[in-house]
């Protein structure tokens, strides 16, 4: 569907890079270039009706932050579009623009306009602009062969409430491009395999591989297989040389995982074990359809 959308959309010379990656990369002033992204949660898919509307309301403003950090990126601006039943209590609604101004004071994003409008279920739309040095932006269309794939943290047990908890790694992206070079990146929201397989697809690289037992596994985590497709952990994950990996590790082992390396000698994703064999992994990560 969004492949066939994109086809019929024709763009000019203001925009940098369109659909395909976290942010849409438009033109701004000299040396820096604006950020736009939005982002959709919905009751009954990205939380269940009795959550904590002050949870809710923070969600929706972290995940489009997470997106404008994945290109290496600073939020400034949002606008927040709302769809609510007609029996909505005023005091959740409340508890959402708490969790939500909260979170924009402590980032230091204006919230600006939007919409509301009914709705059957909730739900909660965020456009968010963002600004990032020319020289600072990353996409994910950048991983080169032999490229080391790292994480910024844990995965799995999203579920148990990290969802709605995580905090989005702008810090760890502004000290990623300002110090080292940084090829590629992309937030982890729909799996660790899916989305490094959209870092392949716009990297146009045949294959990666991953090692198993260097997967960070956060402690709600259910397992191998709930860490590599649950989704949901708005973890980064990047790729850079195997000499900025060294770098990198020297200096600041705790803060990144290396978990793997872009190899073009393979096709797809393999997975790889202590004892060096590989399989498939799942072709697995979250699904709107």
């Amino acid at each position: 569907m969004i492949h066939r959308f994109r086809k019929m959309i024709s763009l000019d010379s203001s925009v940098i890079k369109g659909s395909g990656d976290d942010c849409a990369v438009l033109k701004y002033k000299k040396g820096i270039y604006q950020l736009f992204t939005c982002d959709m949660i919905m009751e009954g898919i990205d939380f269940e009706p009795d959550a904590d509307p002050f949870l809710i309301g923070r969600k929706a403003l972290a995940v489009s932050i997470s997106d404008i950090a994945s290109c290496g990126g600073i939020p400034r601006d949002a606008v927040v579009s709302i769809g609510v039943p007609g029996n909505f209590k005023l005091s959740r609604m409340d508890g959402i623009a708490r969790g939500m101004s909260a979170l924009a004071r402590f980032y230091g994003i204006n919230i600006v306009g939007g919409d509301i409008s009914g709705a059957d279920k909730l739900i909660i739309d965020v456009s968010m602009l963002g600004t990032v040095g020319e020289k600072y932006l990353v996409l994910r269309g950048g991983a080169r062969d032999k490229d080391i794939i790292f994480s910024t943290g844990s995965f799995g047990g999203s579920i148990s409430g990290k969802h709605l908890r995580f905090t989005p790694r702008v810090k760890e992206s502004q000290f990623l491009v300002r110090n080292f070079s940084v090829h590629s990146m992309i937030d982890v929201s729909d799996g660790l395999i899916q989305d490094l397989g959209h870092i392949l697809e716009e990297s146009k690289a045949r294959g990666a591989i991953v090692f198993d037992y260097l997967v960070p596994q956060s402690a709600e985590s259910r397992g191998l297989d709930d860490a590599l497709y649950s989704g949901e952990d708005f973890e980064l994950l990047f790729t850079v040389s195997p000499s900025e990996a060294e770098n990198i590790l020297k200096r600041h082992t705790r803060m990144f995982h290396p978990v793997g390396i872009i190899d073009n000698s393979i096709r797809g994703i393999r997975l790889e074990n202590k004892q060096g064999c590989r399989r498939f992994p799942l072709k697995r990560g979250f699904r709107h359809f």
